[in-house]
């Protein structure tokens, strides 16, 4: 089987380049973070396969630093703690497993960034709205049309594109923006 790798470099180059497009809402949920974490606030993070990478990837530079020294950054992905997952899921089924995470973890004022390259999970679904009668601001990062989660979400940036691995690199550049703004922001 040929892959046609120049193909799948210019479909890639096409979405990632479409992220210009989604400045302003990258520009205001980026804000939006600013402001909870300036505010003693913190950013609850999730996804599912490699989604939960990406959730990981924020919530860790978060803590840990992006690019400049500067004090830690409260944030914690969901899907990292193999024990409440496997418990909540054992007890409450698979779909719970990040919805019951933020009404433990969640606190009025705090930031929840879901990323779903297909926006039809039910972990994910669910999240939103638990994060929703928490009284926290949601952010989602979508790929193909935003499926079930387009329009749950207090911010929004759907990725043109069907493919999950193209909504993906799109999704970790725009995080890597978001951590621009926000290092920017607390300085």
């Amino acid at each position: 089987m040929h892959v046609n790798l120049a193909s799948l470099i210019t479909d890639a180059r096409r979405v990632t380049g479409s992220v210009l497009n989604h400045q302003p809402a990258i520009r205001a949920s980026g804000t939006v973070m600013t402001r909870a974490l300036r505010t003693g606030h913190k950013i609850l993070t999730c996804g599912n396969g490699g989604s939960a990478a990406d959730a990981m990837h924020l919530a860790e530079e978060l803590v840990g630093r992006y690019k400049g020294n500067r004090r830690a950054l409260a944030a914690v992905a969901l899907n990292s703690d193999a024990t409440a997952l496997t418990c909540i899921a054992n007890d409450f089924g698979y779909d719970a497993v990040f919805s019951r995470q933020v009404e433990a973890l969640g606190q009025k004022g705090d930031v929840l960034v879901v990323f779903s390259t297909s926006g039809n999970s039910p972990s994910i679904l669910r999240a939103l709205a638990a994060a929703r009668k928490g009284g926290l601001v949601t952010v989602a990062l979508l790929g193909k049309g935003g499926g079930k989660a387009k329009g749950l979400s207090d911010h929004e940036i759907i990725i043109d594109s069907d493919d999950g691995a193209r909504s993906q690199e799109a999704h970790t550049l725009i995080l890597h923006l978001w951590l621009e703004l926000i290092e920017a922001g607390l300085r």
